[in-house]
């Protein structure tokens, strides 16, 4: 059996290292911060010591499966996961956010396994990929990235012709935001996210994008 000050030890890790990654979720101000994240590890961790509590009490007396408790956390983070994701228009964001709730999930369930190596080493990892890897990530963006916003009329297709457009000219679409507006000569308002690794010029990609049926106006960032 766990004895009492293990279970603390265990209790109190997981909310350490939960915290330690919502704290990177919290500073860049996403949905799932600090308390969200410390409450999923503390969850986790919980169940699965009453998990192994209830098998080492009927052990040798049933084939109960021990991992069947926990198993369920795995698809109770799903709602969890399936709230941090947004979708506005094509765009979707929150993804990470997600799946970082998983993962802190399943450190949870390392740190009341007792597999502490495991719960450290995948805390460390988490925290080098969500911080240091997101800044490579923005230099490689800053370096080939467009923003791309077109007024255009509201035809139908509209939005696969431009991105036929910009396919042909070697760019590819990150994002697509649309949005509604108020000057009737220019109904949708399309912000395309791209990533320009071929180096084309903006005023090639403002003439090609402005020869397009319906496109009243094309601004390059």
């Amino acid at each position: 059996m766990v004895s009492e000050w293990e279970i603390l030890v265990r209790l109190t890790l997981s909310c350490v290292l939960g915290g330690v990654i919502g704290y990177e979720r919290q500073s860049r101000r996403k949905s799932a911060g600090l308390r969200t994240n410390m409450l999923v590890c503390l969850g986790s961790c919980l169940v699965m010591l009453i998990s192994t509590a209830i098998y080492q009490g009927v052990e040798g007396r049933t084939n109960a499966d021990p991992a069947r408790l926990a198993a369920q956390v795995v698809s109770g983070i799903g709602f969890l996961g399936a709230g941090a994701i947004m979708k506005e228009g094509l765009t979707v964001t929150g993804l990470t956010t997600a799946a970082c709730l998983w993962v802190v999930a399943g450190v949870g369930l390392a740190v009341g396994g007792g597999y502490y190596t495991a719960a450290l080493l995948a805390t460390g990892l988490v925290f080098v990929t969500l911080g240091a890897l997101s800044r490579i990530d923005e230099w490689v963006l800053h370096d080939n990235h467009i923003l791309l916003t077109v007024f255009t009329r509201d035809l139908p297709g509209q939005i696969v012709h431009i991105n036929e457009c910009l396919e042909d000219m070697s760019l590819t679409v990150h994002t697509v935001k649309t949005m509604r507006s108020h000057d009737s000569d220019h109904a949708l308002v399309l912000e395309f996210e791209l990533f320009n690794h071929a180096k084309i010029k903006g005023v090639a990609l403002a003439e090609a994008v402005s020869r397009i049926e319906g496109v009243t106006g094309v601004n390059i960032a």
